[in-house]
This record gives structure tokens, sequence and C-alpha cells, in this order.
């Protein structure tokens, strides 16, 4: 088998445009190769040597490098100054001077060599190409297919490249299946060993910005924006927003009317995650309030030296405050930076979420007539009042039964 330069020229034409790569970056490429494989044919793999090749005429020039000496110790890699002035008039002891070689063929050792090379430059080109195509998209969003599914670790298709979402930057409970179209938000192009490798995620918080940036047009004009966002992904999220203009309801705009602009995001990470928006302030201590929305707070203790607080409530908000398995504060926290404890108003020990906790169901109405419950005998006599109070028979039973446990525990 040898290689045939000018069918090779028409090759190199055909992998340029098949590979979307420029035409004189698979050039470079073979010529690297057509150097690699002369060395191990002809040559020494030492000898620097350097190749060019002319894609209309289909010729390849070999460029020998050799040091120009008085005394010829080894002719592959040196040349007496009387030769050299054959080829450069002015040589001189100590210049470098390329001989040209014009090779009409190269054997078949040397055409599998270069075929080898070229295949692995190649790949090593395209990825390249691919590196810096997706470096500048590092941080947006972009459309991709879930391409396979393998256990926990996701890959996807995107255009050119393969991306990868491990579990830790994927939405909780969300299913997977090859062929599935879904927006990514692409986090970081890493250089590994089988070239550059693309990781995306849906569960980071800035996946969450850039669908509420495609949902709300007034975040382009910076009349408002997201000063902060608490994750966990696939559960529960709580977004700080404030505004810019007077007048202007940051909470408001960004739910939209009737709630379009927040269920457009939500339809994107799954119905599953509750997102509750607050109002961010410049006082921490009303946005900590705000945060543990939608907990009545009585009073807020700061540390501001080591960046703790403790919250005291109403009892009967000390679950709603605290939230399913500590999640609400777990959540206010992230949020404000802070610390947080949460404690009874009047006083009693630091309250802690319990594992098997039930998040309860939150009323606008006002707690059950405004009584603490301190005997379960009371229980039945209290359910009434408050049912004739609030006219919804039922309803606020089960806060109630959960206060009568907490006192009377």
């Amino acid at each position: 088998m040898e290689l045939d330069f000018k069918q090779l020229a028409q090759v190199i034409k055909s992998i340029a445009e098949e590979k979307n790569l420029p035409e004189d970056s698979v050039k470079e490429v073979v010529e690297q190769a057509l150097a690699a494989a002369y060395r191990k044919d002809f040559g020494d793999r030492e000898q620097e040597i350097r190749t060019e090749m002319n894609l209309n005429t289909g010729t390849i020039d070999i460029y020998i490098s050799k040091d120009v000496v008085e005394e010829v110790g080894d002719e592959r890699f040196e040349i007496s100054l009387e030769d050299a002035k054959k080829k450069k008039k002015d040589a001189k002891i100590d210049d470098v001077i390329e001989i040209l070689e014009k090779p009409e063929t190269f054997g078949r050792v040397a055409a599998q060599t270069a075929k080898q090379v070229i295949l692995q430059r190649l790949r090593e080109a395209e990825r390249e190409i691919i590196m810096n195509e997706y470096q500048d998209k590092i941080g947006t969003v972009i459309n991709g297919v879930v391409s396979r599914v393998e256990g926990r670790l996701i890959r996807f298709e995107l255009g050119k490249a393969q991306a990868i979402m491990p579990a830790s930057e994927q939405i909780q409970n969300e299913r997977y299946h090859p062929g599935q179209r879904l927006k990514v938000f692409l986090k970081d192009v890493e250089r590994g060993f089988r070239g550059p490798q693309l990781v995306v995620s849906r569960g980071n918080t800035e996946f969450m910005e850039w669908l509420f940036r495609a949902e709300v047009p007034e975040m382009e004009s910076d009349a408002v924006t997201i000063k902060a966002i608490s994750r966990e992904a696939g559960v529960r999220s709580k977004i700080a927003v404030a505004s810019t203009v007077p007048g202007v309801d940051p909470v408001g705009t960004f739910v939209g009317g009737h709630g379009t602009r927040v269920n457009a995001v939500m339809s994107e990470i799954g119905d599953q995650e509750k997102i509750d928006i607050v109002v961010w302030d410049e006082d921490s201590k009303q946005f900590i309030e705000n945060a543990l929305s939608p907990t009545k707070v009585t009073a807020v203790e700061l540390d501001e030296a080591n960046k703790k607080a403790v919250i005291k409530v109403p009892e009967d908000q000390l679950s709603i405050a605290i939230g399913k398995n500590g999640q609400n504060v777990r959540l206010a926290s992230k949020l404000t930076g802070y610390e947080l404890d949460i404690v009874s108003e009047e006083g009693g020990d630091k309250t802690k979420p319990e594992p098997e906790t039930k998040e309860p169901q939150v009323s606008t109405s006002k707690p059950l007539g405004g009584q603490k419950l301190k005997k379960k005998e009371q229980l039945e006599s209290s359910l009434l009042e408050a049912i004739e109070e609030h006219g919804d028979e039922g309803g606020e039973e089960k806060p109630a039964e959960e206060t009568s446990d907490k006192k009377e525990d």
C-alpha cells in the first residue's frame, strides 16, 4: 500500500467539509503526520522535519533541518560548510539550514503510519475546535437531547459535542430517557484524557436564574433583579428579588399575571418543585423575616460577628418555620447567609426539625381563635369554637392537634 499524494489532497478537502473543520487545520494535521511517517521510514525520530503539501497539485516537499559544521560527524543531523553553501550561498558555521527532499510516494509502513497519525490528529483537532466553540457558552442554557442513560449518569448530545450530567447536577426524581429534549445549563468544559468533556446541569441555581431571565424581560433592563437563590432541586427553592424602580413590585413581576411566569419556569423544572419568591431587603432582620415566609416572625436577634440569628415565633408557627425535615429554615439560612435557630416566643428550647415531621398546610386565616391549647380535653371545645369563628369545618383540625401535642409535650 503506497500513499497517493493526489488522492490524499482530495481526501483532505472532503474531511474538512464533512467534519466542518477549517481546510488549513486539516492540511496542517496531515503535514505533521507525513513528517512523522518520513522520520520512521527514511530518517531518525530525533530529526527535525517539516513538510509542505500543495492541495492543488498534490505534491509534497520535505524539509530536513541540519546544523552547518566544519567536520560532519552524523549526516542525519549535520552538513559541511562546503555542501551547505551549495544550498545557501551565505551559509556559515553554526547555521541551521533546511535540505529539500521531494519524495514521489511513501512506502507501505510510512503510509500506515501516516494514516494512523492523521486519524489521531484529526480527532484531536476536532475536539480542540469543539472545546473552543463551547468555551464561550459556559454559563448559558442550551438545548440538548438525551443520548444515553448510564445508571445515574446521563449523556447528552449538544449538536457537535457530547456532554454528561452527573447525579449531583440532576433534578431529584426527574426521569430521563433517550431522545428526550431538555434545556441544560453548560456548567464547565473540562479537558480529559479522551478530549474535552462538557458538564451540564439542571439542578443548580444558575439554571433557575436563566429560566426566570427568559420569562422576565424586566431583568434585561435591571428594573428587577435576583439577589440570591437557595435550591434543593426537585423539592423547593427560595428566590430573593428586588426592584430598582420605585413602585414596581418585584415579587409580582416574577410571578406574572395569574402566575404565568413562575408557572412557565415550573413547567420546565417540574411541578413537584415549589418556588418561594420573597423580597430582598438591605436590613438583615427584615430579610430573614421575608426569607422565612410564610412564617409569622415575632422577633429576630442577630449575631453579626458569627453570622447567626435567633428567630422567635409563636408556638403554633414552629412547624411552619421549620418546614418538612427542616427544609424551610435550611433554605432560608442558605438564602440569607445566616445560621438560623428557631425558638418559641415563650422562651422554650430551640426547636430542631423532626425527621418525620409533616409539612403543615399554610393558611391565610388567623390561628385557631388566638388560643394556645394546654390540655387534650380542651381539644374538642376549641375545635368547635374555631369552626364557628372561621366557618371552615375540618380545615384547621390538623394544625390544632399538632399545636396541642407540642404544648403538652
